[in-house]
């Protein structure tokens, strides 16, 4: 049995673009997009996992386990009709480079 063969769910990684247009208050406007489609993908319970994002530490919902993919901690991932947004990634070697990604996630509320 392969890694790849661990994988038994599909996700779709999200990629914030801005459009080029301005809110009322004159921020950026923008939108999720699809930014890689159908990655095979596994999830777990994390243990608790405690995250520090800038000054505030947030709890994880969830690992989940990707290929070696283009993912960082300003995507979201989406699974199903459930969007989890990238707290952080861990990019695991093995002795001939990078082998997959964990990223430690939490549901969009």
């Amino acid at each position: 049995m392969t890694y790849s063969d661990l994988l038994i769910n599909t996700c779709t990684v999200k990629r914030y673009v801005l459009d080029g247009g301005a809110d009322a208050y004159g921020n950026p406007t923008g939108s999720w997009d699809d930014h890689l489609t159908d990655i095979p993908c596994r999830q777990a319970t994390p243990s608790g996992r405690e995250i520090k994002v800038g000054a505030e530490v947030v709890q994880a919902d969830y690992e989940e386990f990707l290929g070696d993919v283009d993912i960082t901690e300003q995507d979201r991932i989406e699974i199903g009709t459930t969007s989890l947004e990238v707290l952080l990634v861990k990019d695991r070697q093995d002795s001939a480079g990078s082998h997959h990604k964990e990223c430690s996630v939490r549901t969009v509320r």
